[in-house]
């Protein structure tokens, strides 16, 4: 038996974001439909269907419409759903932006996807906005024509001052939103997502979970990344669920309020966040016994944390998906209707419309049990990167199966199981990560000759950054860290840091970077941690 599975046909969607919300706003109309505690919004689908409609006259006025590219640069907020869906409303495309890039990030990102517009807040409690921003912009050619911050006068004018809507026919193939996920070139790449990526994959994601208009999801992963705004704000759109945002950024007592006071029926959360929340210390006192699903992802998810959070947050149904931006997100998931076994040592399996195999370094198909690279084929497969053709054809194959870069088995059952990565990427609590972008930033170091950078295993946090650093002149750990520290994101910033005379190498001259995790893991007792077991 060959690594091969499929998952079950269903109908796909095929409509744009707009026309679904709009079939859901006319069924539940009342239901609540969004709850932004910190904020203290409370919005049924007829208030929020208003709110968005009020939003994209706002866009349109400002002379914004069709395929002109939009940019969200916030933490989690109520306005951050209505652009969200007053983009797809007038055929706009989102442009999501991590809250924690700094001008060196961010300044890519505003030439590469040519966003003519950017809404953010002038800053919060971890960030001036207005003045990484100020810094981004000097000295570059950019399409931006509008920089708008929430709940400024500029915000209320441009509500104030909306325009009728242009009638357009919206496809379900239209482009409604890029992503950027860093490459191993160590520059992001804009992941261009269709209306039918994203709805078909919330419509995958809100079946595993048997979510419908009766369920309330506590959402605190961020709506930049592809589990807050597909797996939070699109499956309540397909399913009529209440999204709940319980923070700005997350915040485990927020979370731990939001499940107890909301009486939420699922919670969402990178593993990171389940622990912060099992180890709080007012745990004990808060009532989950709402909670019957939810989804945990974005990371390797430790078994025993699982086990955790199905028997102390009585949350039997949770389920473990497994996918990337690349993949719209969600590639396999358990079901809540699978043993807890399963669930906890495997990510389950090809979800409905989704080809799934294992294949070696030759791209055969590997049998049952081996080891090899997991590839993905169906509706929910990237449009592409982002004017990126080469990088596009290095990811997707020309029988059009995606290439993850993660290492995977399948068993008897066609459930899967993540045992590594083809690619360096390390995955800190939820976040991206790729040395190859962090050295080359480390690179424009006066001081720094040589670079290497790894993943080391981290209890809490999955993995974190370690730097190995040949110097061309002294230097103090604690200055390479100021270095990095306001200059790009707060994640990327190396936990440890190692200077070295030479790196390991091969015989040809390449770095051993296994040989620099080794070395890391033994040297720093680490190798417990190492064995954590993952699904």
């Amino acid at each position: 038996m060959l690594s091969y599975s499929r998952g079950p046909d269903a109908p796909l969607i095929d409509a744009s974001i707009w026309e679904v919300f709009q079939q859901t706003v006319s069924r539940f109309p009342d239901n609540e439909a969004l709850v932004v505690r910190h904020q203290g919004v409370r919005l049924t689908f007829s208030e929020l269907a208003a709110a968005v409609e009020r939003t994209a006259r706002g866009l349109t006025g400002l002379g914004l419409g069709a395929e002109d590219r939009i940019g969200v640069w916030a933490t989690n907020c109520a306005e951050w759903v209505e652009m969200h869906l007053a983009c797809a409303r007038i055929g706009a495309v989102l442009v999501n932006v991590n809250p924690a890039y700094r001008a060196y990030e961010l300044a890519f990102v505003l030439r590469k996807s040519g966003m003519k517009a950017l809404f953010l807040w002038e800053q919060d409690k971890r960030s001036d906005y207005r003045a990484i921003l100020r810094d981004a912009i000097v000295g570059q050619t950019l399409a931006l024509a509008h920089v708008v911050y929430f709940g400024t006068d500029g915000w209320a004018g441009m509500l104030a001052q909306g325009r009728d809507i242009a009638a357009r026919q919206i496809s379900a193939d239209d482009v409604t939103n890029i992503q950027y996920t860093s490459g191993t070139t160590g520059s992001p790449k804009g992941v261009l997502l269709t209306h039918r990526n994203v709805l078909n994959n919330a419509v995958v994601i809100g079946d595993g979970t048997r979510m419908s208009e009766r369920d309330r999801i506590a959402v605190p992963v961020p709506k930049y990344h592809c589990f807050g705004c597909v797996g939070g704000t699109l499956v309540s759109v397909v399913s009529g669920a209440t999204l709940i945002l319980p923070a700005a950024t997350f915040d485990a007592l927020s979370t731990l309020q939001a499940i107890h006071e909301e009486r939420a029926t699922a919670i969402y959360g990178v593993p990171t966040m389940f622990i912060a929340e099992l180890e709080h210390p007012d745990f004990q006192s808060f009532d989950f016994s709402s909670l019957r699903t939810g989804l945990m992802g974005g990371a390797p998810c430790p078994v025993e944390i699982m086990k955790r959070v199905a028997r102390d947050m009585r949350c039997e149904g949770m389920t473990v998906v497994y996918g990337q931006t690349e993949s719209s997100p969600v590639i396999t998931m358990s079901a809540v209707q699978d043993s807890l076994e399963r669930r906890v040592s495997t990510v389950g399996q090809a979800c409905a419309n989704t080809e799934v195999k294992i294949v070696s370094a030759s791209g055969e198909t590997v049998p049952v049990g081996e080891p090899g690279e997991l590839c993905t084929r169906g509706y929910l497969v990237m449009r592409g990167y982002d004017q990126e053709p080469e990088a596009t054809g290095r990811a997707i194959d020309e029988d059009g199966w995606l290439h993850t870069g993660d290492l995977a088995m399948m068993d008897i059952h066609e459930c899967f199981r993540i045992t590594g990565r083809a690619k360096d990427m390390i995955i800190r609590a939820g976040e991206n990560v790729y040395p190859r972008e962090i050295e080359e930033f480390l690179h424009t170091h006066p001081k720094v000759a040589e670079v290497q950078v790894v993943g080391l295993p981290d209890a809490r946090l999955g993995e974190t950054v370690a730097a190995w650093i040949r110097l061309k002149e002294p230097a103090a750990e604690e200055e390479i860290r100021e270095f990095c520290r306001g200059r790009i994101a707060h994640f990327k910033v190396p936990q440890f840091i190692r200077f070295v005379d030479a790196f390991p190498m091969t015989v040809t001259g390449k770095v051993q970077k296994f040989r620099i995790r080794e070395i890391e893991i033994q040297d720093r007792g680490l190798e417990d941690v190492a064995r954590i077991q993952t699904a």
